[in-house]
């Protein structure tokens, strides 16, 4: 029986995609990279940190990967004061109204920063609805690996069986999956080119799971 909710948030909730493409193709342009549309797409649902790592890494850079996060999350903190582009999905708040009056435990799982994390929770008055907040930033392995929901399972205080995981990424999706939690994803005009294969459900209106139509959802 359904009890808990495990949210992204990139994708989900809030559409930081564009700000996120933008502050990475600025610290790309400041470090002398080129990033083909291809290699960005795979980096969806991974922490700034790994990315960077990893950008260290492929093209052989010279630099510690913090200096990269650094400048990234920078350029991200200009554009998230003064990008006006920034709201809530539509349909989204109505749902996380609509399982909390329903008596539905929440809990963020976000690869976000926690900074990151609370800045759109404040703007957007999100704290009351949520039993916690996880960044995987925080944790050892970033999504595809489970770590993040097998955690915010253990938040919700229920079992894996009774939690439901909202994605819209590949990594985050494979990340739900591999934890053996029940997946919807959320096929969103702002998520290209992602995989939702392993999925249990896949909806494109958030609508499609309301608290009505999934409360009595066989998760196992």
């Amino acid at each position: 029986m359904l009890k808990a909710v495990l949210f992204d948030m990139d994708g989900v909730i809030v559409d930081t995609e564009p700000l996120h493409h933008k502050a990475y193709h600025k610290m790309f342009s400041d470090f002398g990279i080129e990033v083909s549309a291809e290699l960005y797409e795979s980096f969806t649902g991974k922490s700034t940190r790994n990315v960077c790592k990893f950008l260290c890494n492929h093209f052989n850079l010279n630099e510690d990967p913090i200096n990269l996060e650094n400048r990234k999350r920078s350029h991200f903190n200009e554009l998230f004061d003064y990008d006006e582009s920034l709201q809530l999905l539509d349909g989204v708040l109505e749902l996380i109204q609509d399982y909390h009056a329903n008596g539905l435990t929440l809990i963020l799982a976000s690869s976000a920063t926690m900074s990151t994390i609370n800045r759109v929770f404040k703007r957007f008055d999100l704290d009351q609805y949520f039993k916690a907040k996880l960044s995987g930033a925080d944790l050892k392995a970033s999504k595809p690996h489970p770590e993040i929901f097998i955690k915010a399972a253990e938040f919700s205080g229920y079992n894996k069986q009774d939690c439901m995981v909202v994605e819209d990424s590949t990594n985050g999706i494979v990340a739900a999956n591999s934890a053996n939690i029940f997946c919807v994803a959320y096929k969103s005009e702002h998520s290209k080119n992602q995989d939702y294969s392993l999925a249990n459900l896949v909806i494109e209106d958030f609508s499609e799971i309301s608290f009505k139509k999934i409360e009595n959802l066989q998760l196992a």
